[in-house]
């Protein structure tokens, strides 16, 4: 995600300062931010993997909704670290402001780690149903995607994967759900009230209270029952280093926390390859999920 935007920091302070309580949309698009723009090298990479789409209808609106995905299968000449017959599935989500395209060297590095990979666009995004973006319409795309990716695939373990606002997801996924084989976020956080207090000139305004979209994973990963690899950089600005650490430290085991020196927001995956190949094969070993 971006940084959080100075328009939300006057929203907040504001709001706190007067009692408003009218700041639900201006938060869902702040914390969003969704844009369908992408580096052209992206979109170019982008093209090479398949369309997917996944149709469900939305109880939190009432209303049909549409995802579009893209899916990357594993490689055949480079055998997944499960060391299973068939490759294990990695759901990916990405994070704020870019559609998914913008993310397809990350989805590509994640299959050169042995994954096949569905990553979607949440409604608001991309291709996907069109409309502002909010927290529970977020979850509720991520657990679509989820099943979807389950019944397409019968008997192949499930990874769940997020970088940044999608690591809110994952983890968010992750304590829902008691089929996934692990769980991995990057450069995420442990709740957005943590992420202003640390990158704005308002965060010593107490926020909690105001957040209509809390991402609270902080509250929620104890509940996660599965092996989780937590990897942050150091130099990340946009989502300091120790707010992995803490959402790390609320963690139950099996957990692992990889630190990538000099790691930023978006080159922490890039510097973390030969990390990832270490925890991966320590953390995720079996390749079987861990059931609840």
């Amino acid at each position: 995600m971006k940084r959080i935007s100075p328009l939300l920091s006057i929203t907040l302070a504001v709001s706190l300062l007067t009692g408003c309580t009218a700041v639900d949309k201006q938060q869902r698009s702040s914390i969003f931010e969704p844009d369908n723009r992408s580096w052209p090298i992206s979109a170019e990479l982008a093209s090479q993997f398949k369309d997917v789409w996944i149709n469900y209808d939305s109880t939190v609106t009432g209303q049909p909704a549409k995802l579009h995905g893209l899916w990357l299968p594993a490689d055949a000449k480079q055998p997944g670290w499960s060391g299973a017959a068939q490759a294990p599935l990695l759901l990916f989500l990405h994070g704020a402001h870019w559609n998914v395209t913008a993310s397809s060297e990350r989805i590509q590095h994640m299959q050169k780690l042995g994954f096949s990979v569905l990553a979607i666009d949440y409604r608001g995004f991309g291709k996907s149903t069109p409309g502002l973006p909010s927290e529970t319409m977020a979850y509720e795309d991520t657990r679509a995607a989820w099943n979807w990716l389950g019944a397409q695939h019968p008997g192949q373990p499930r990874y769940i994967f997020g970088h940044s606002l999608g690591g809110a997801m994952a983890i968010e996924l992750a304590s829902k759900v008691s089929d996934e084989a692990g769980t991995i976020v990057e450069c995420t956080f442990s709740s957005i009230a943590d992420v202003f207090a640390a990158t704005s000139e308002w965060g010593w305004l107490p926020m909690d209270a105001l957040m209509t979209q809390p991402f609270a994973s902080v509250d929620k990963v104890a509940r996660v029952g599965a092996p989780l690899l937590v990897v942050h950089g150091t130099k990340d600005t946009r989502v300091p280093f120790p707010l992995g650490q803490k959402l790390y430290a609320a963690a139950v085991q099996p957990k692992t926390f990889v630190q990538i020196d000099g790691g930023t927001h978006e080159g922490t995956n890039a510097l973390a390859d030969a990390q990832y190949k270490i925890a991966l094969r320590q953390l995720f070993s079996s390749g079987q999920a861990t059931q609840r």
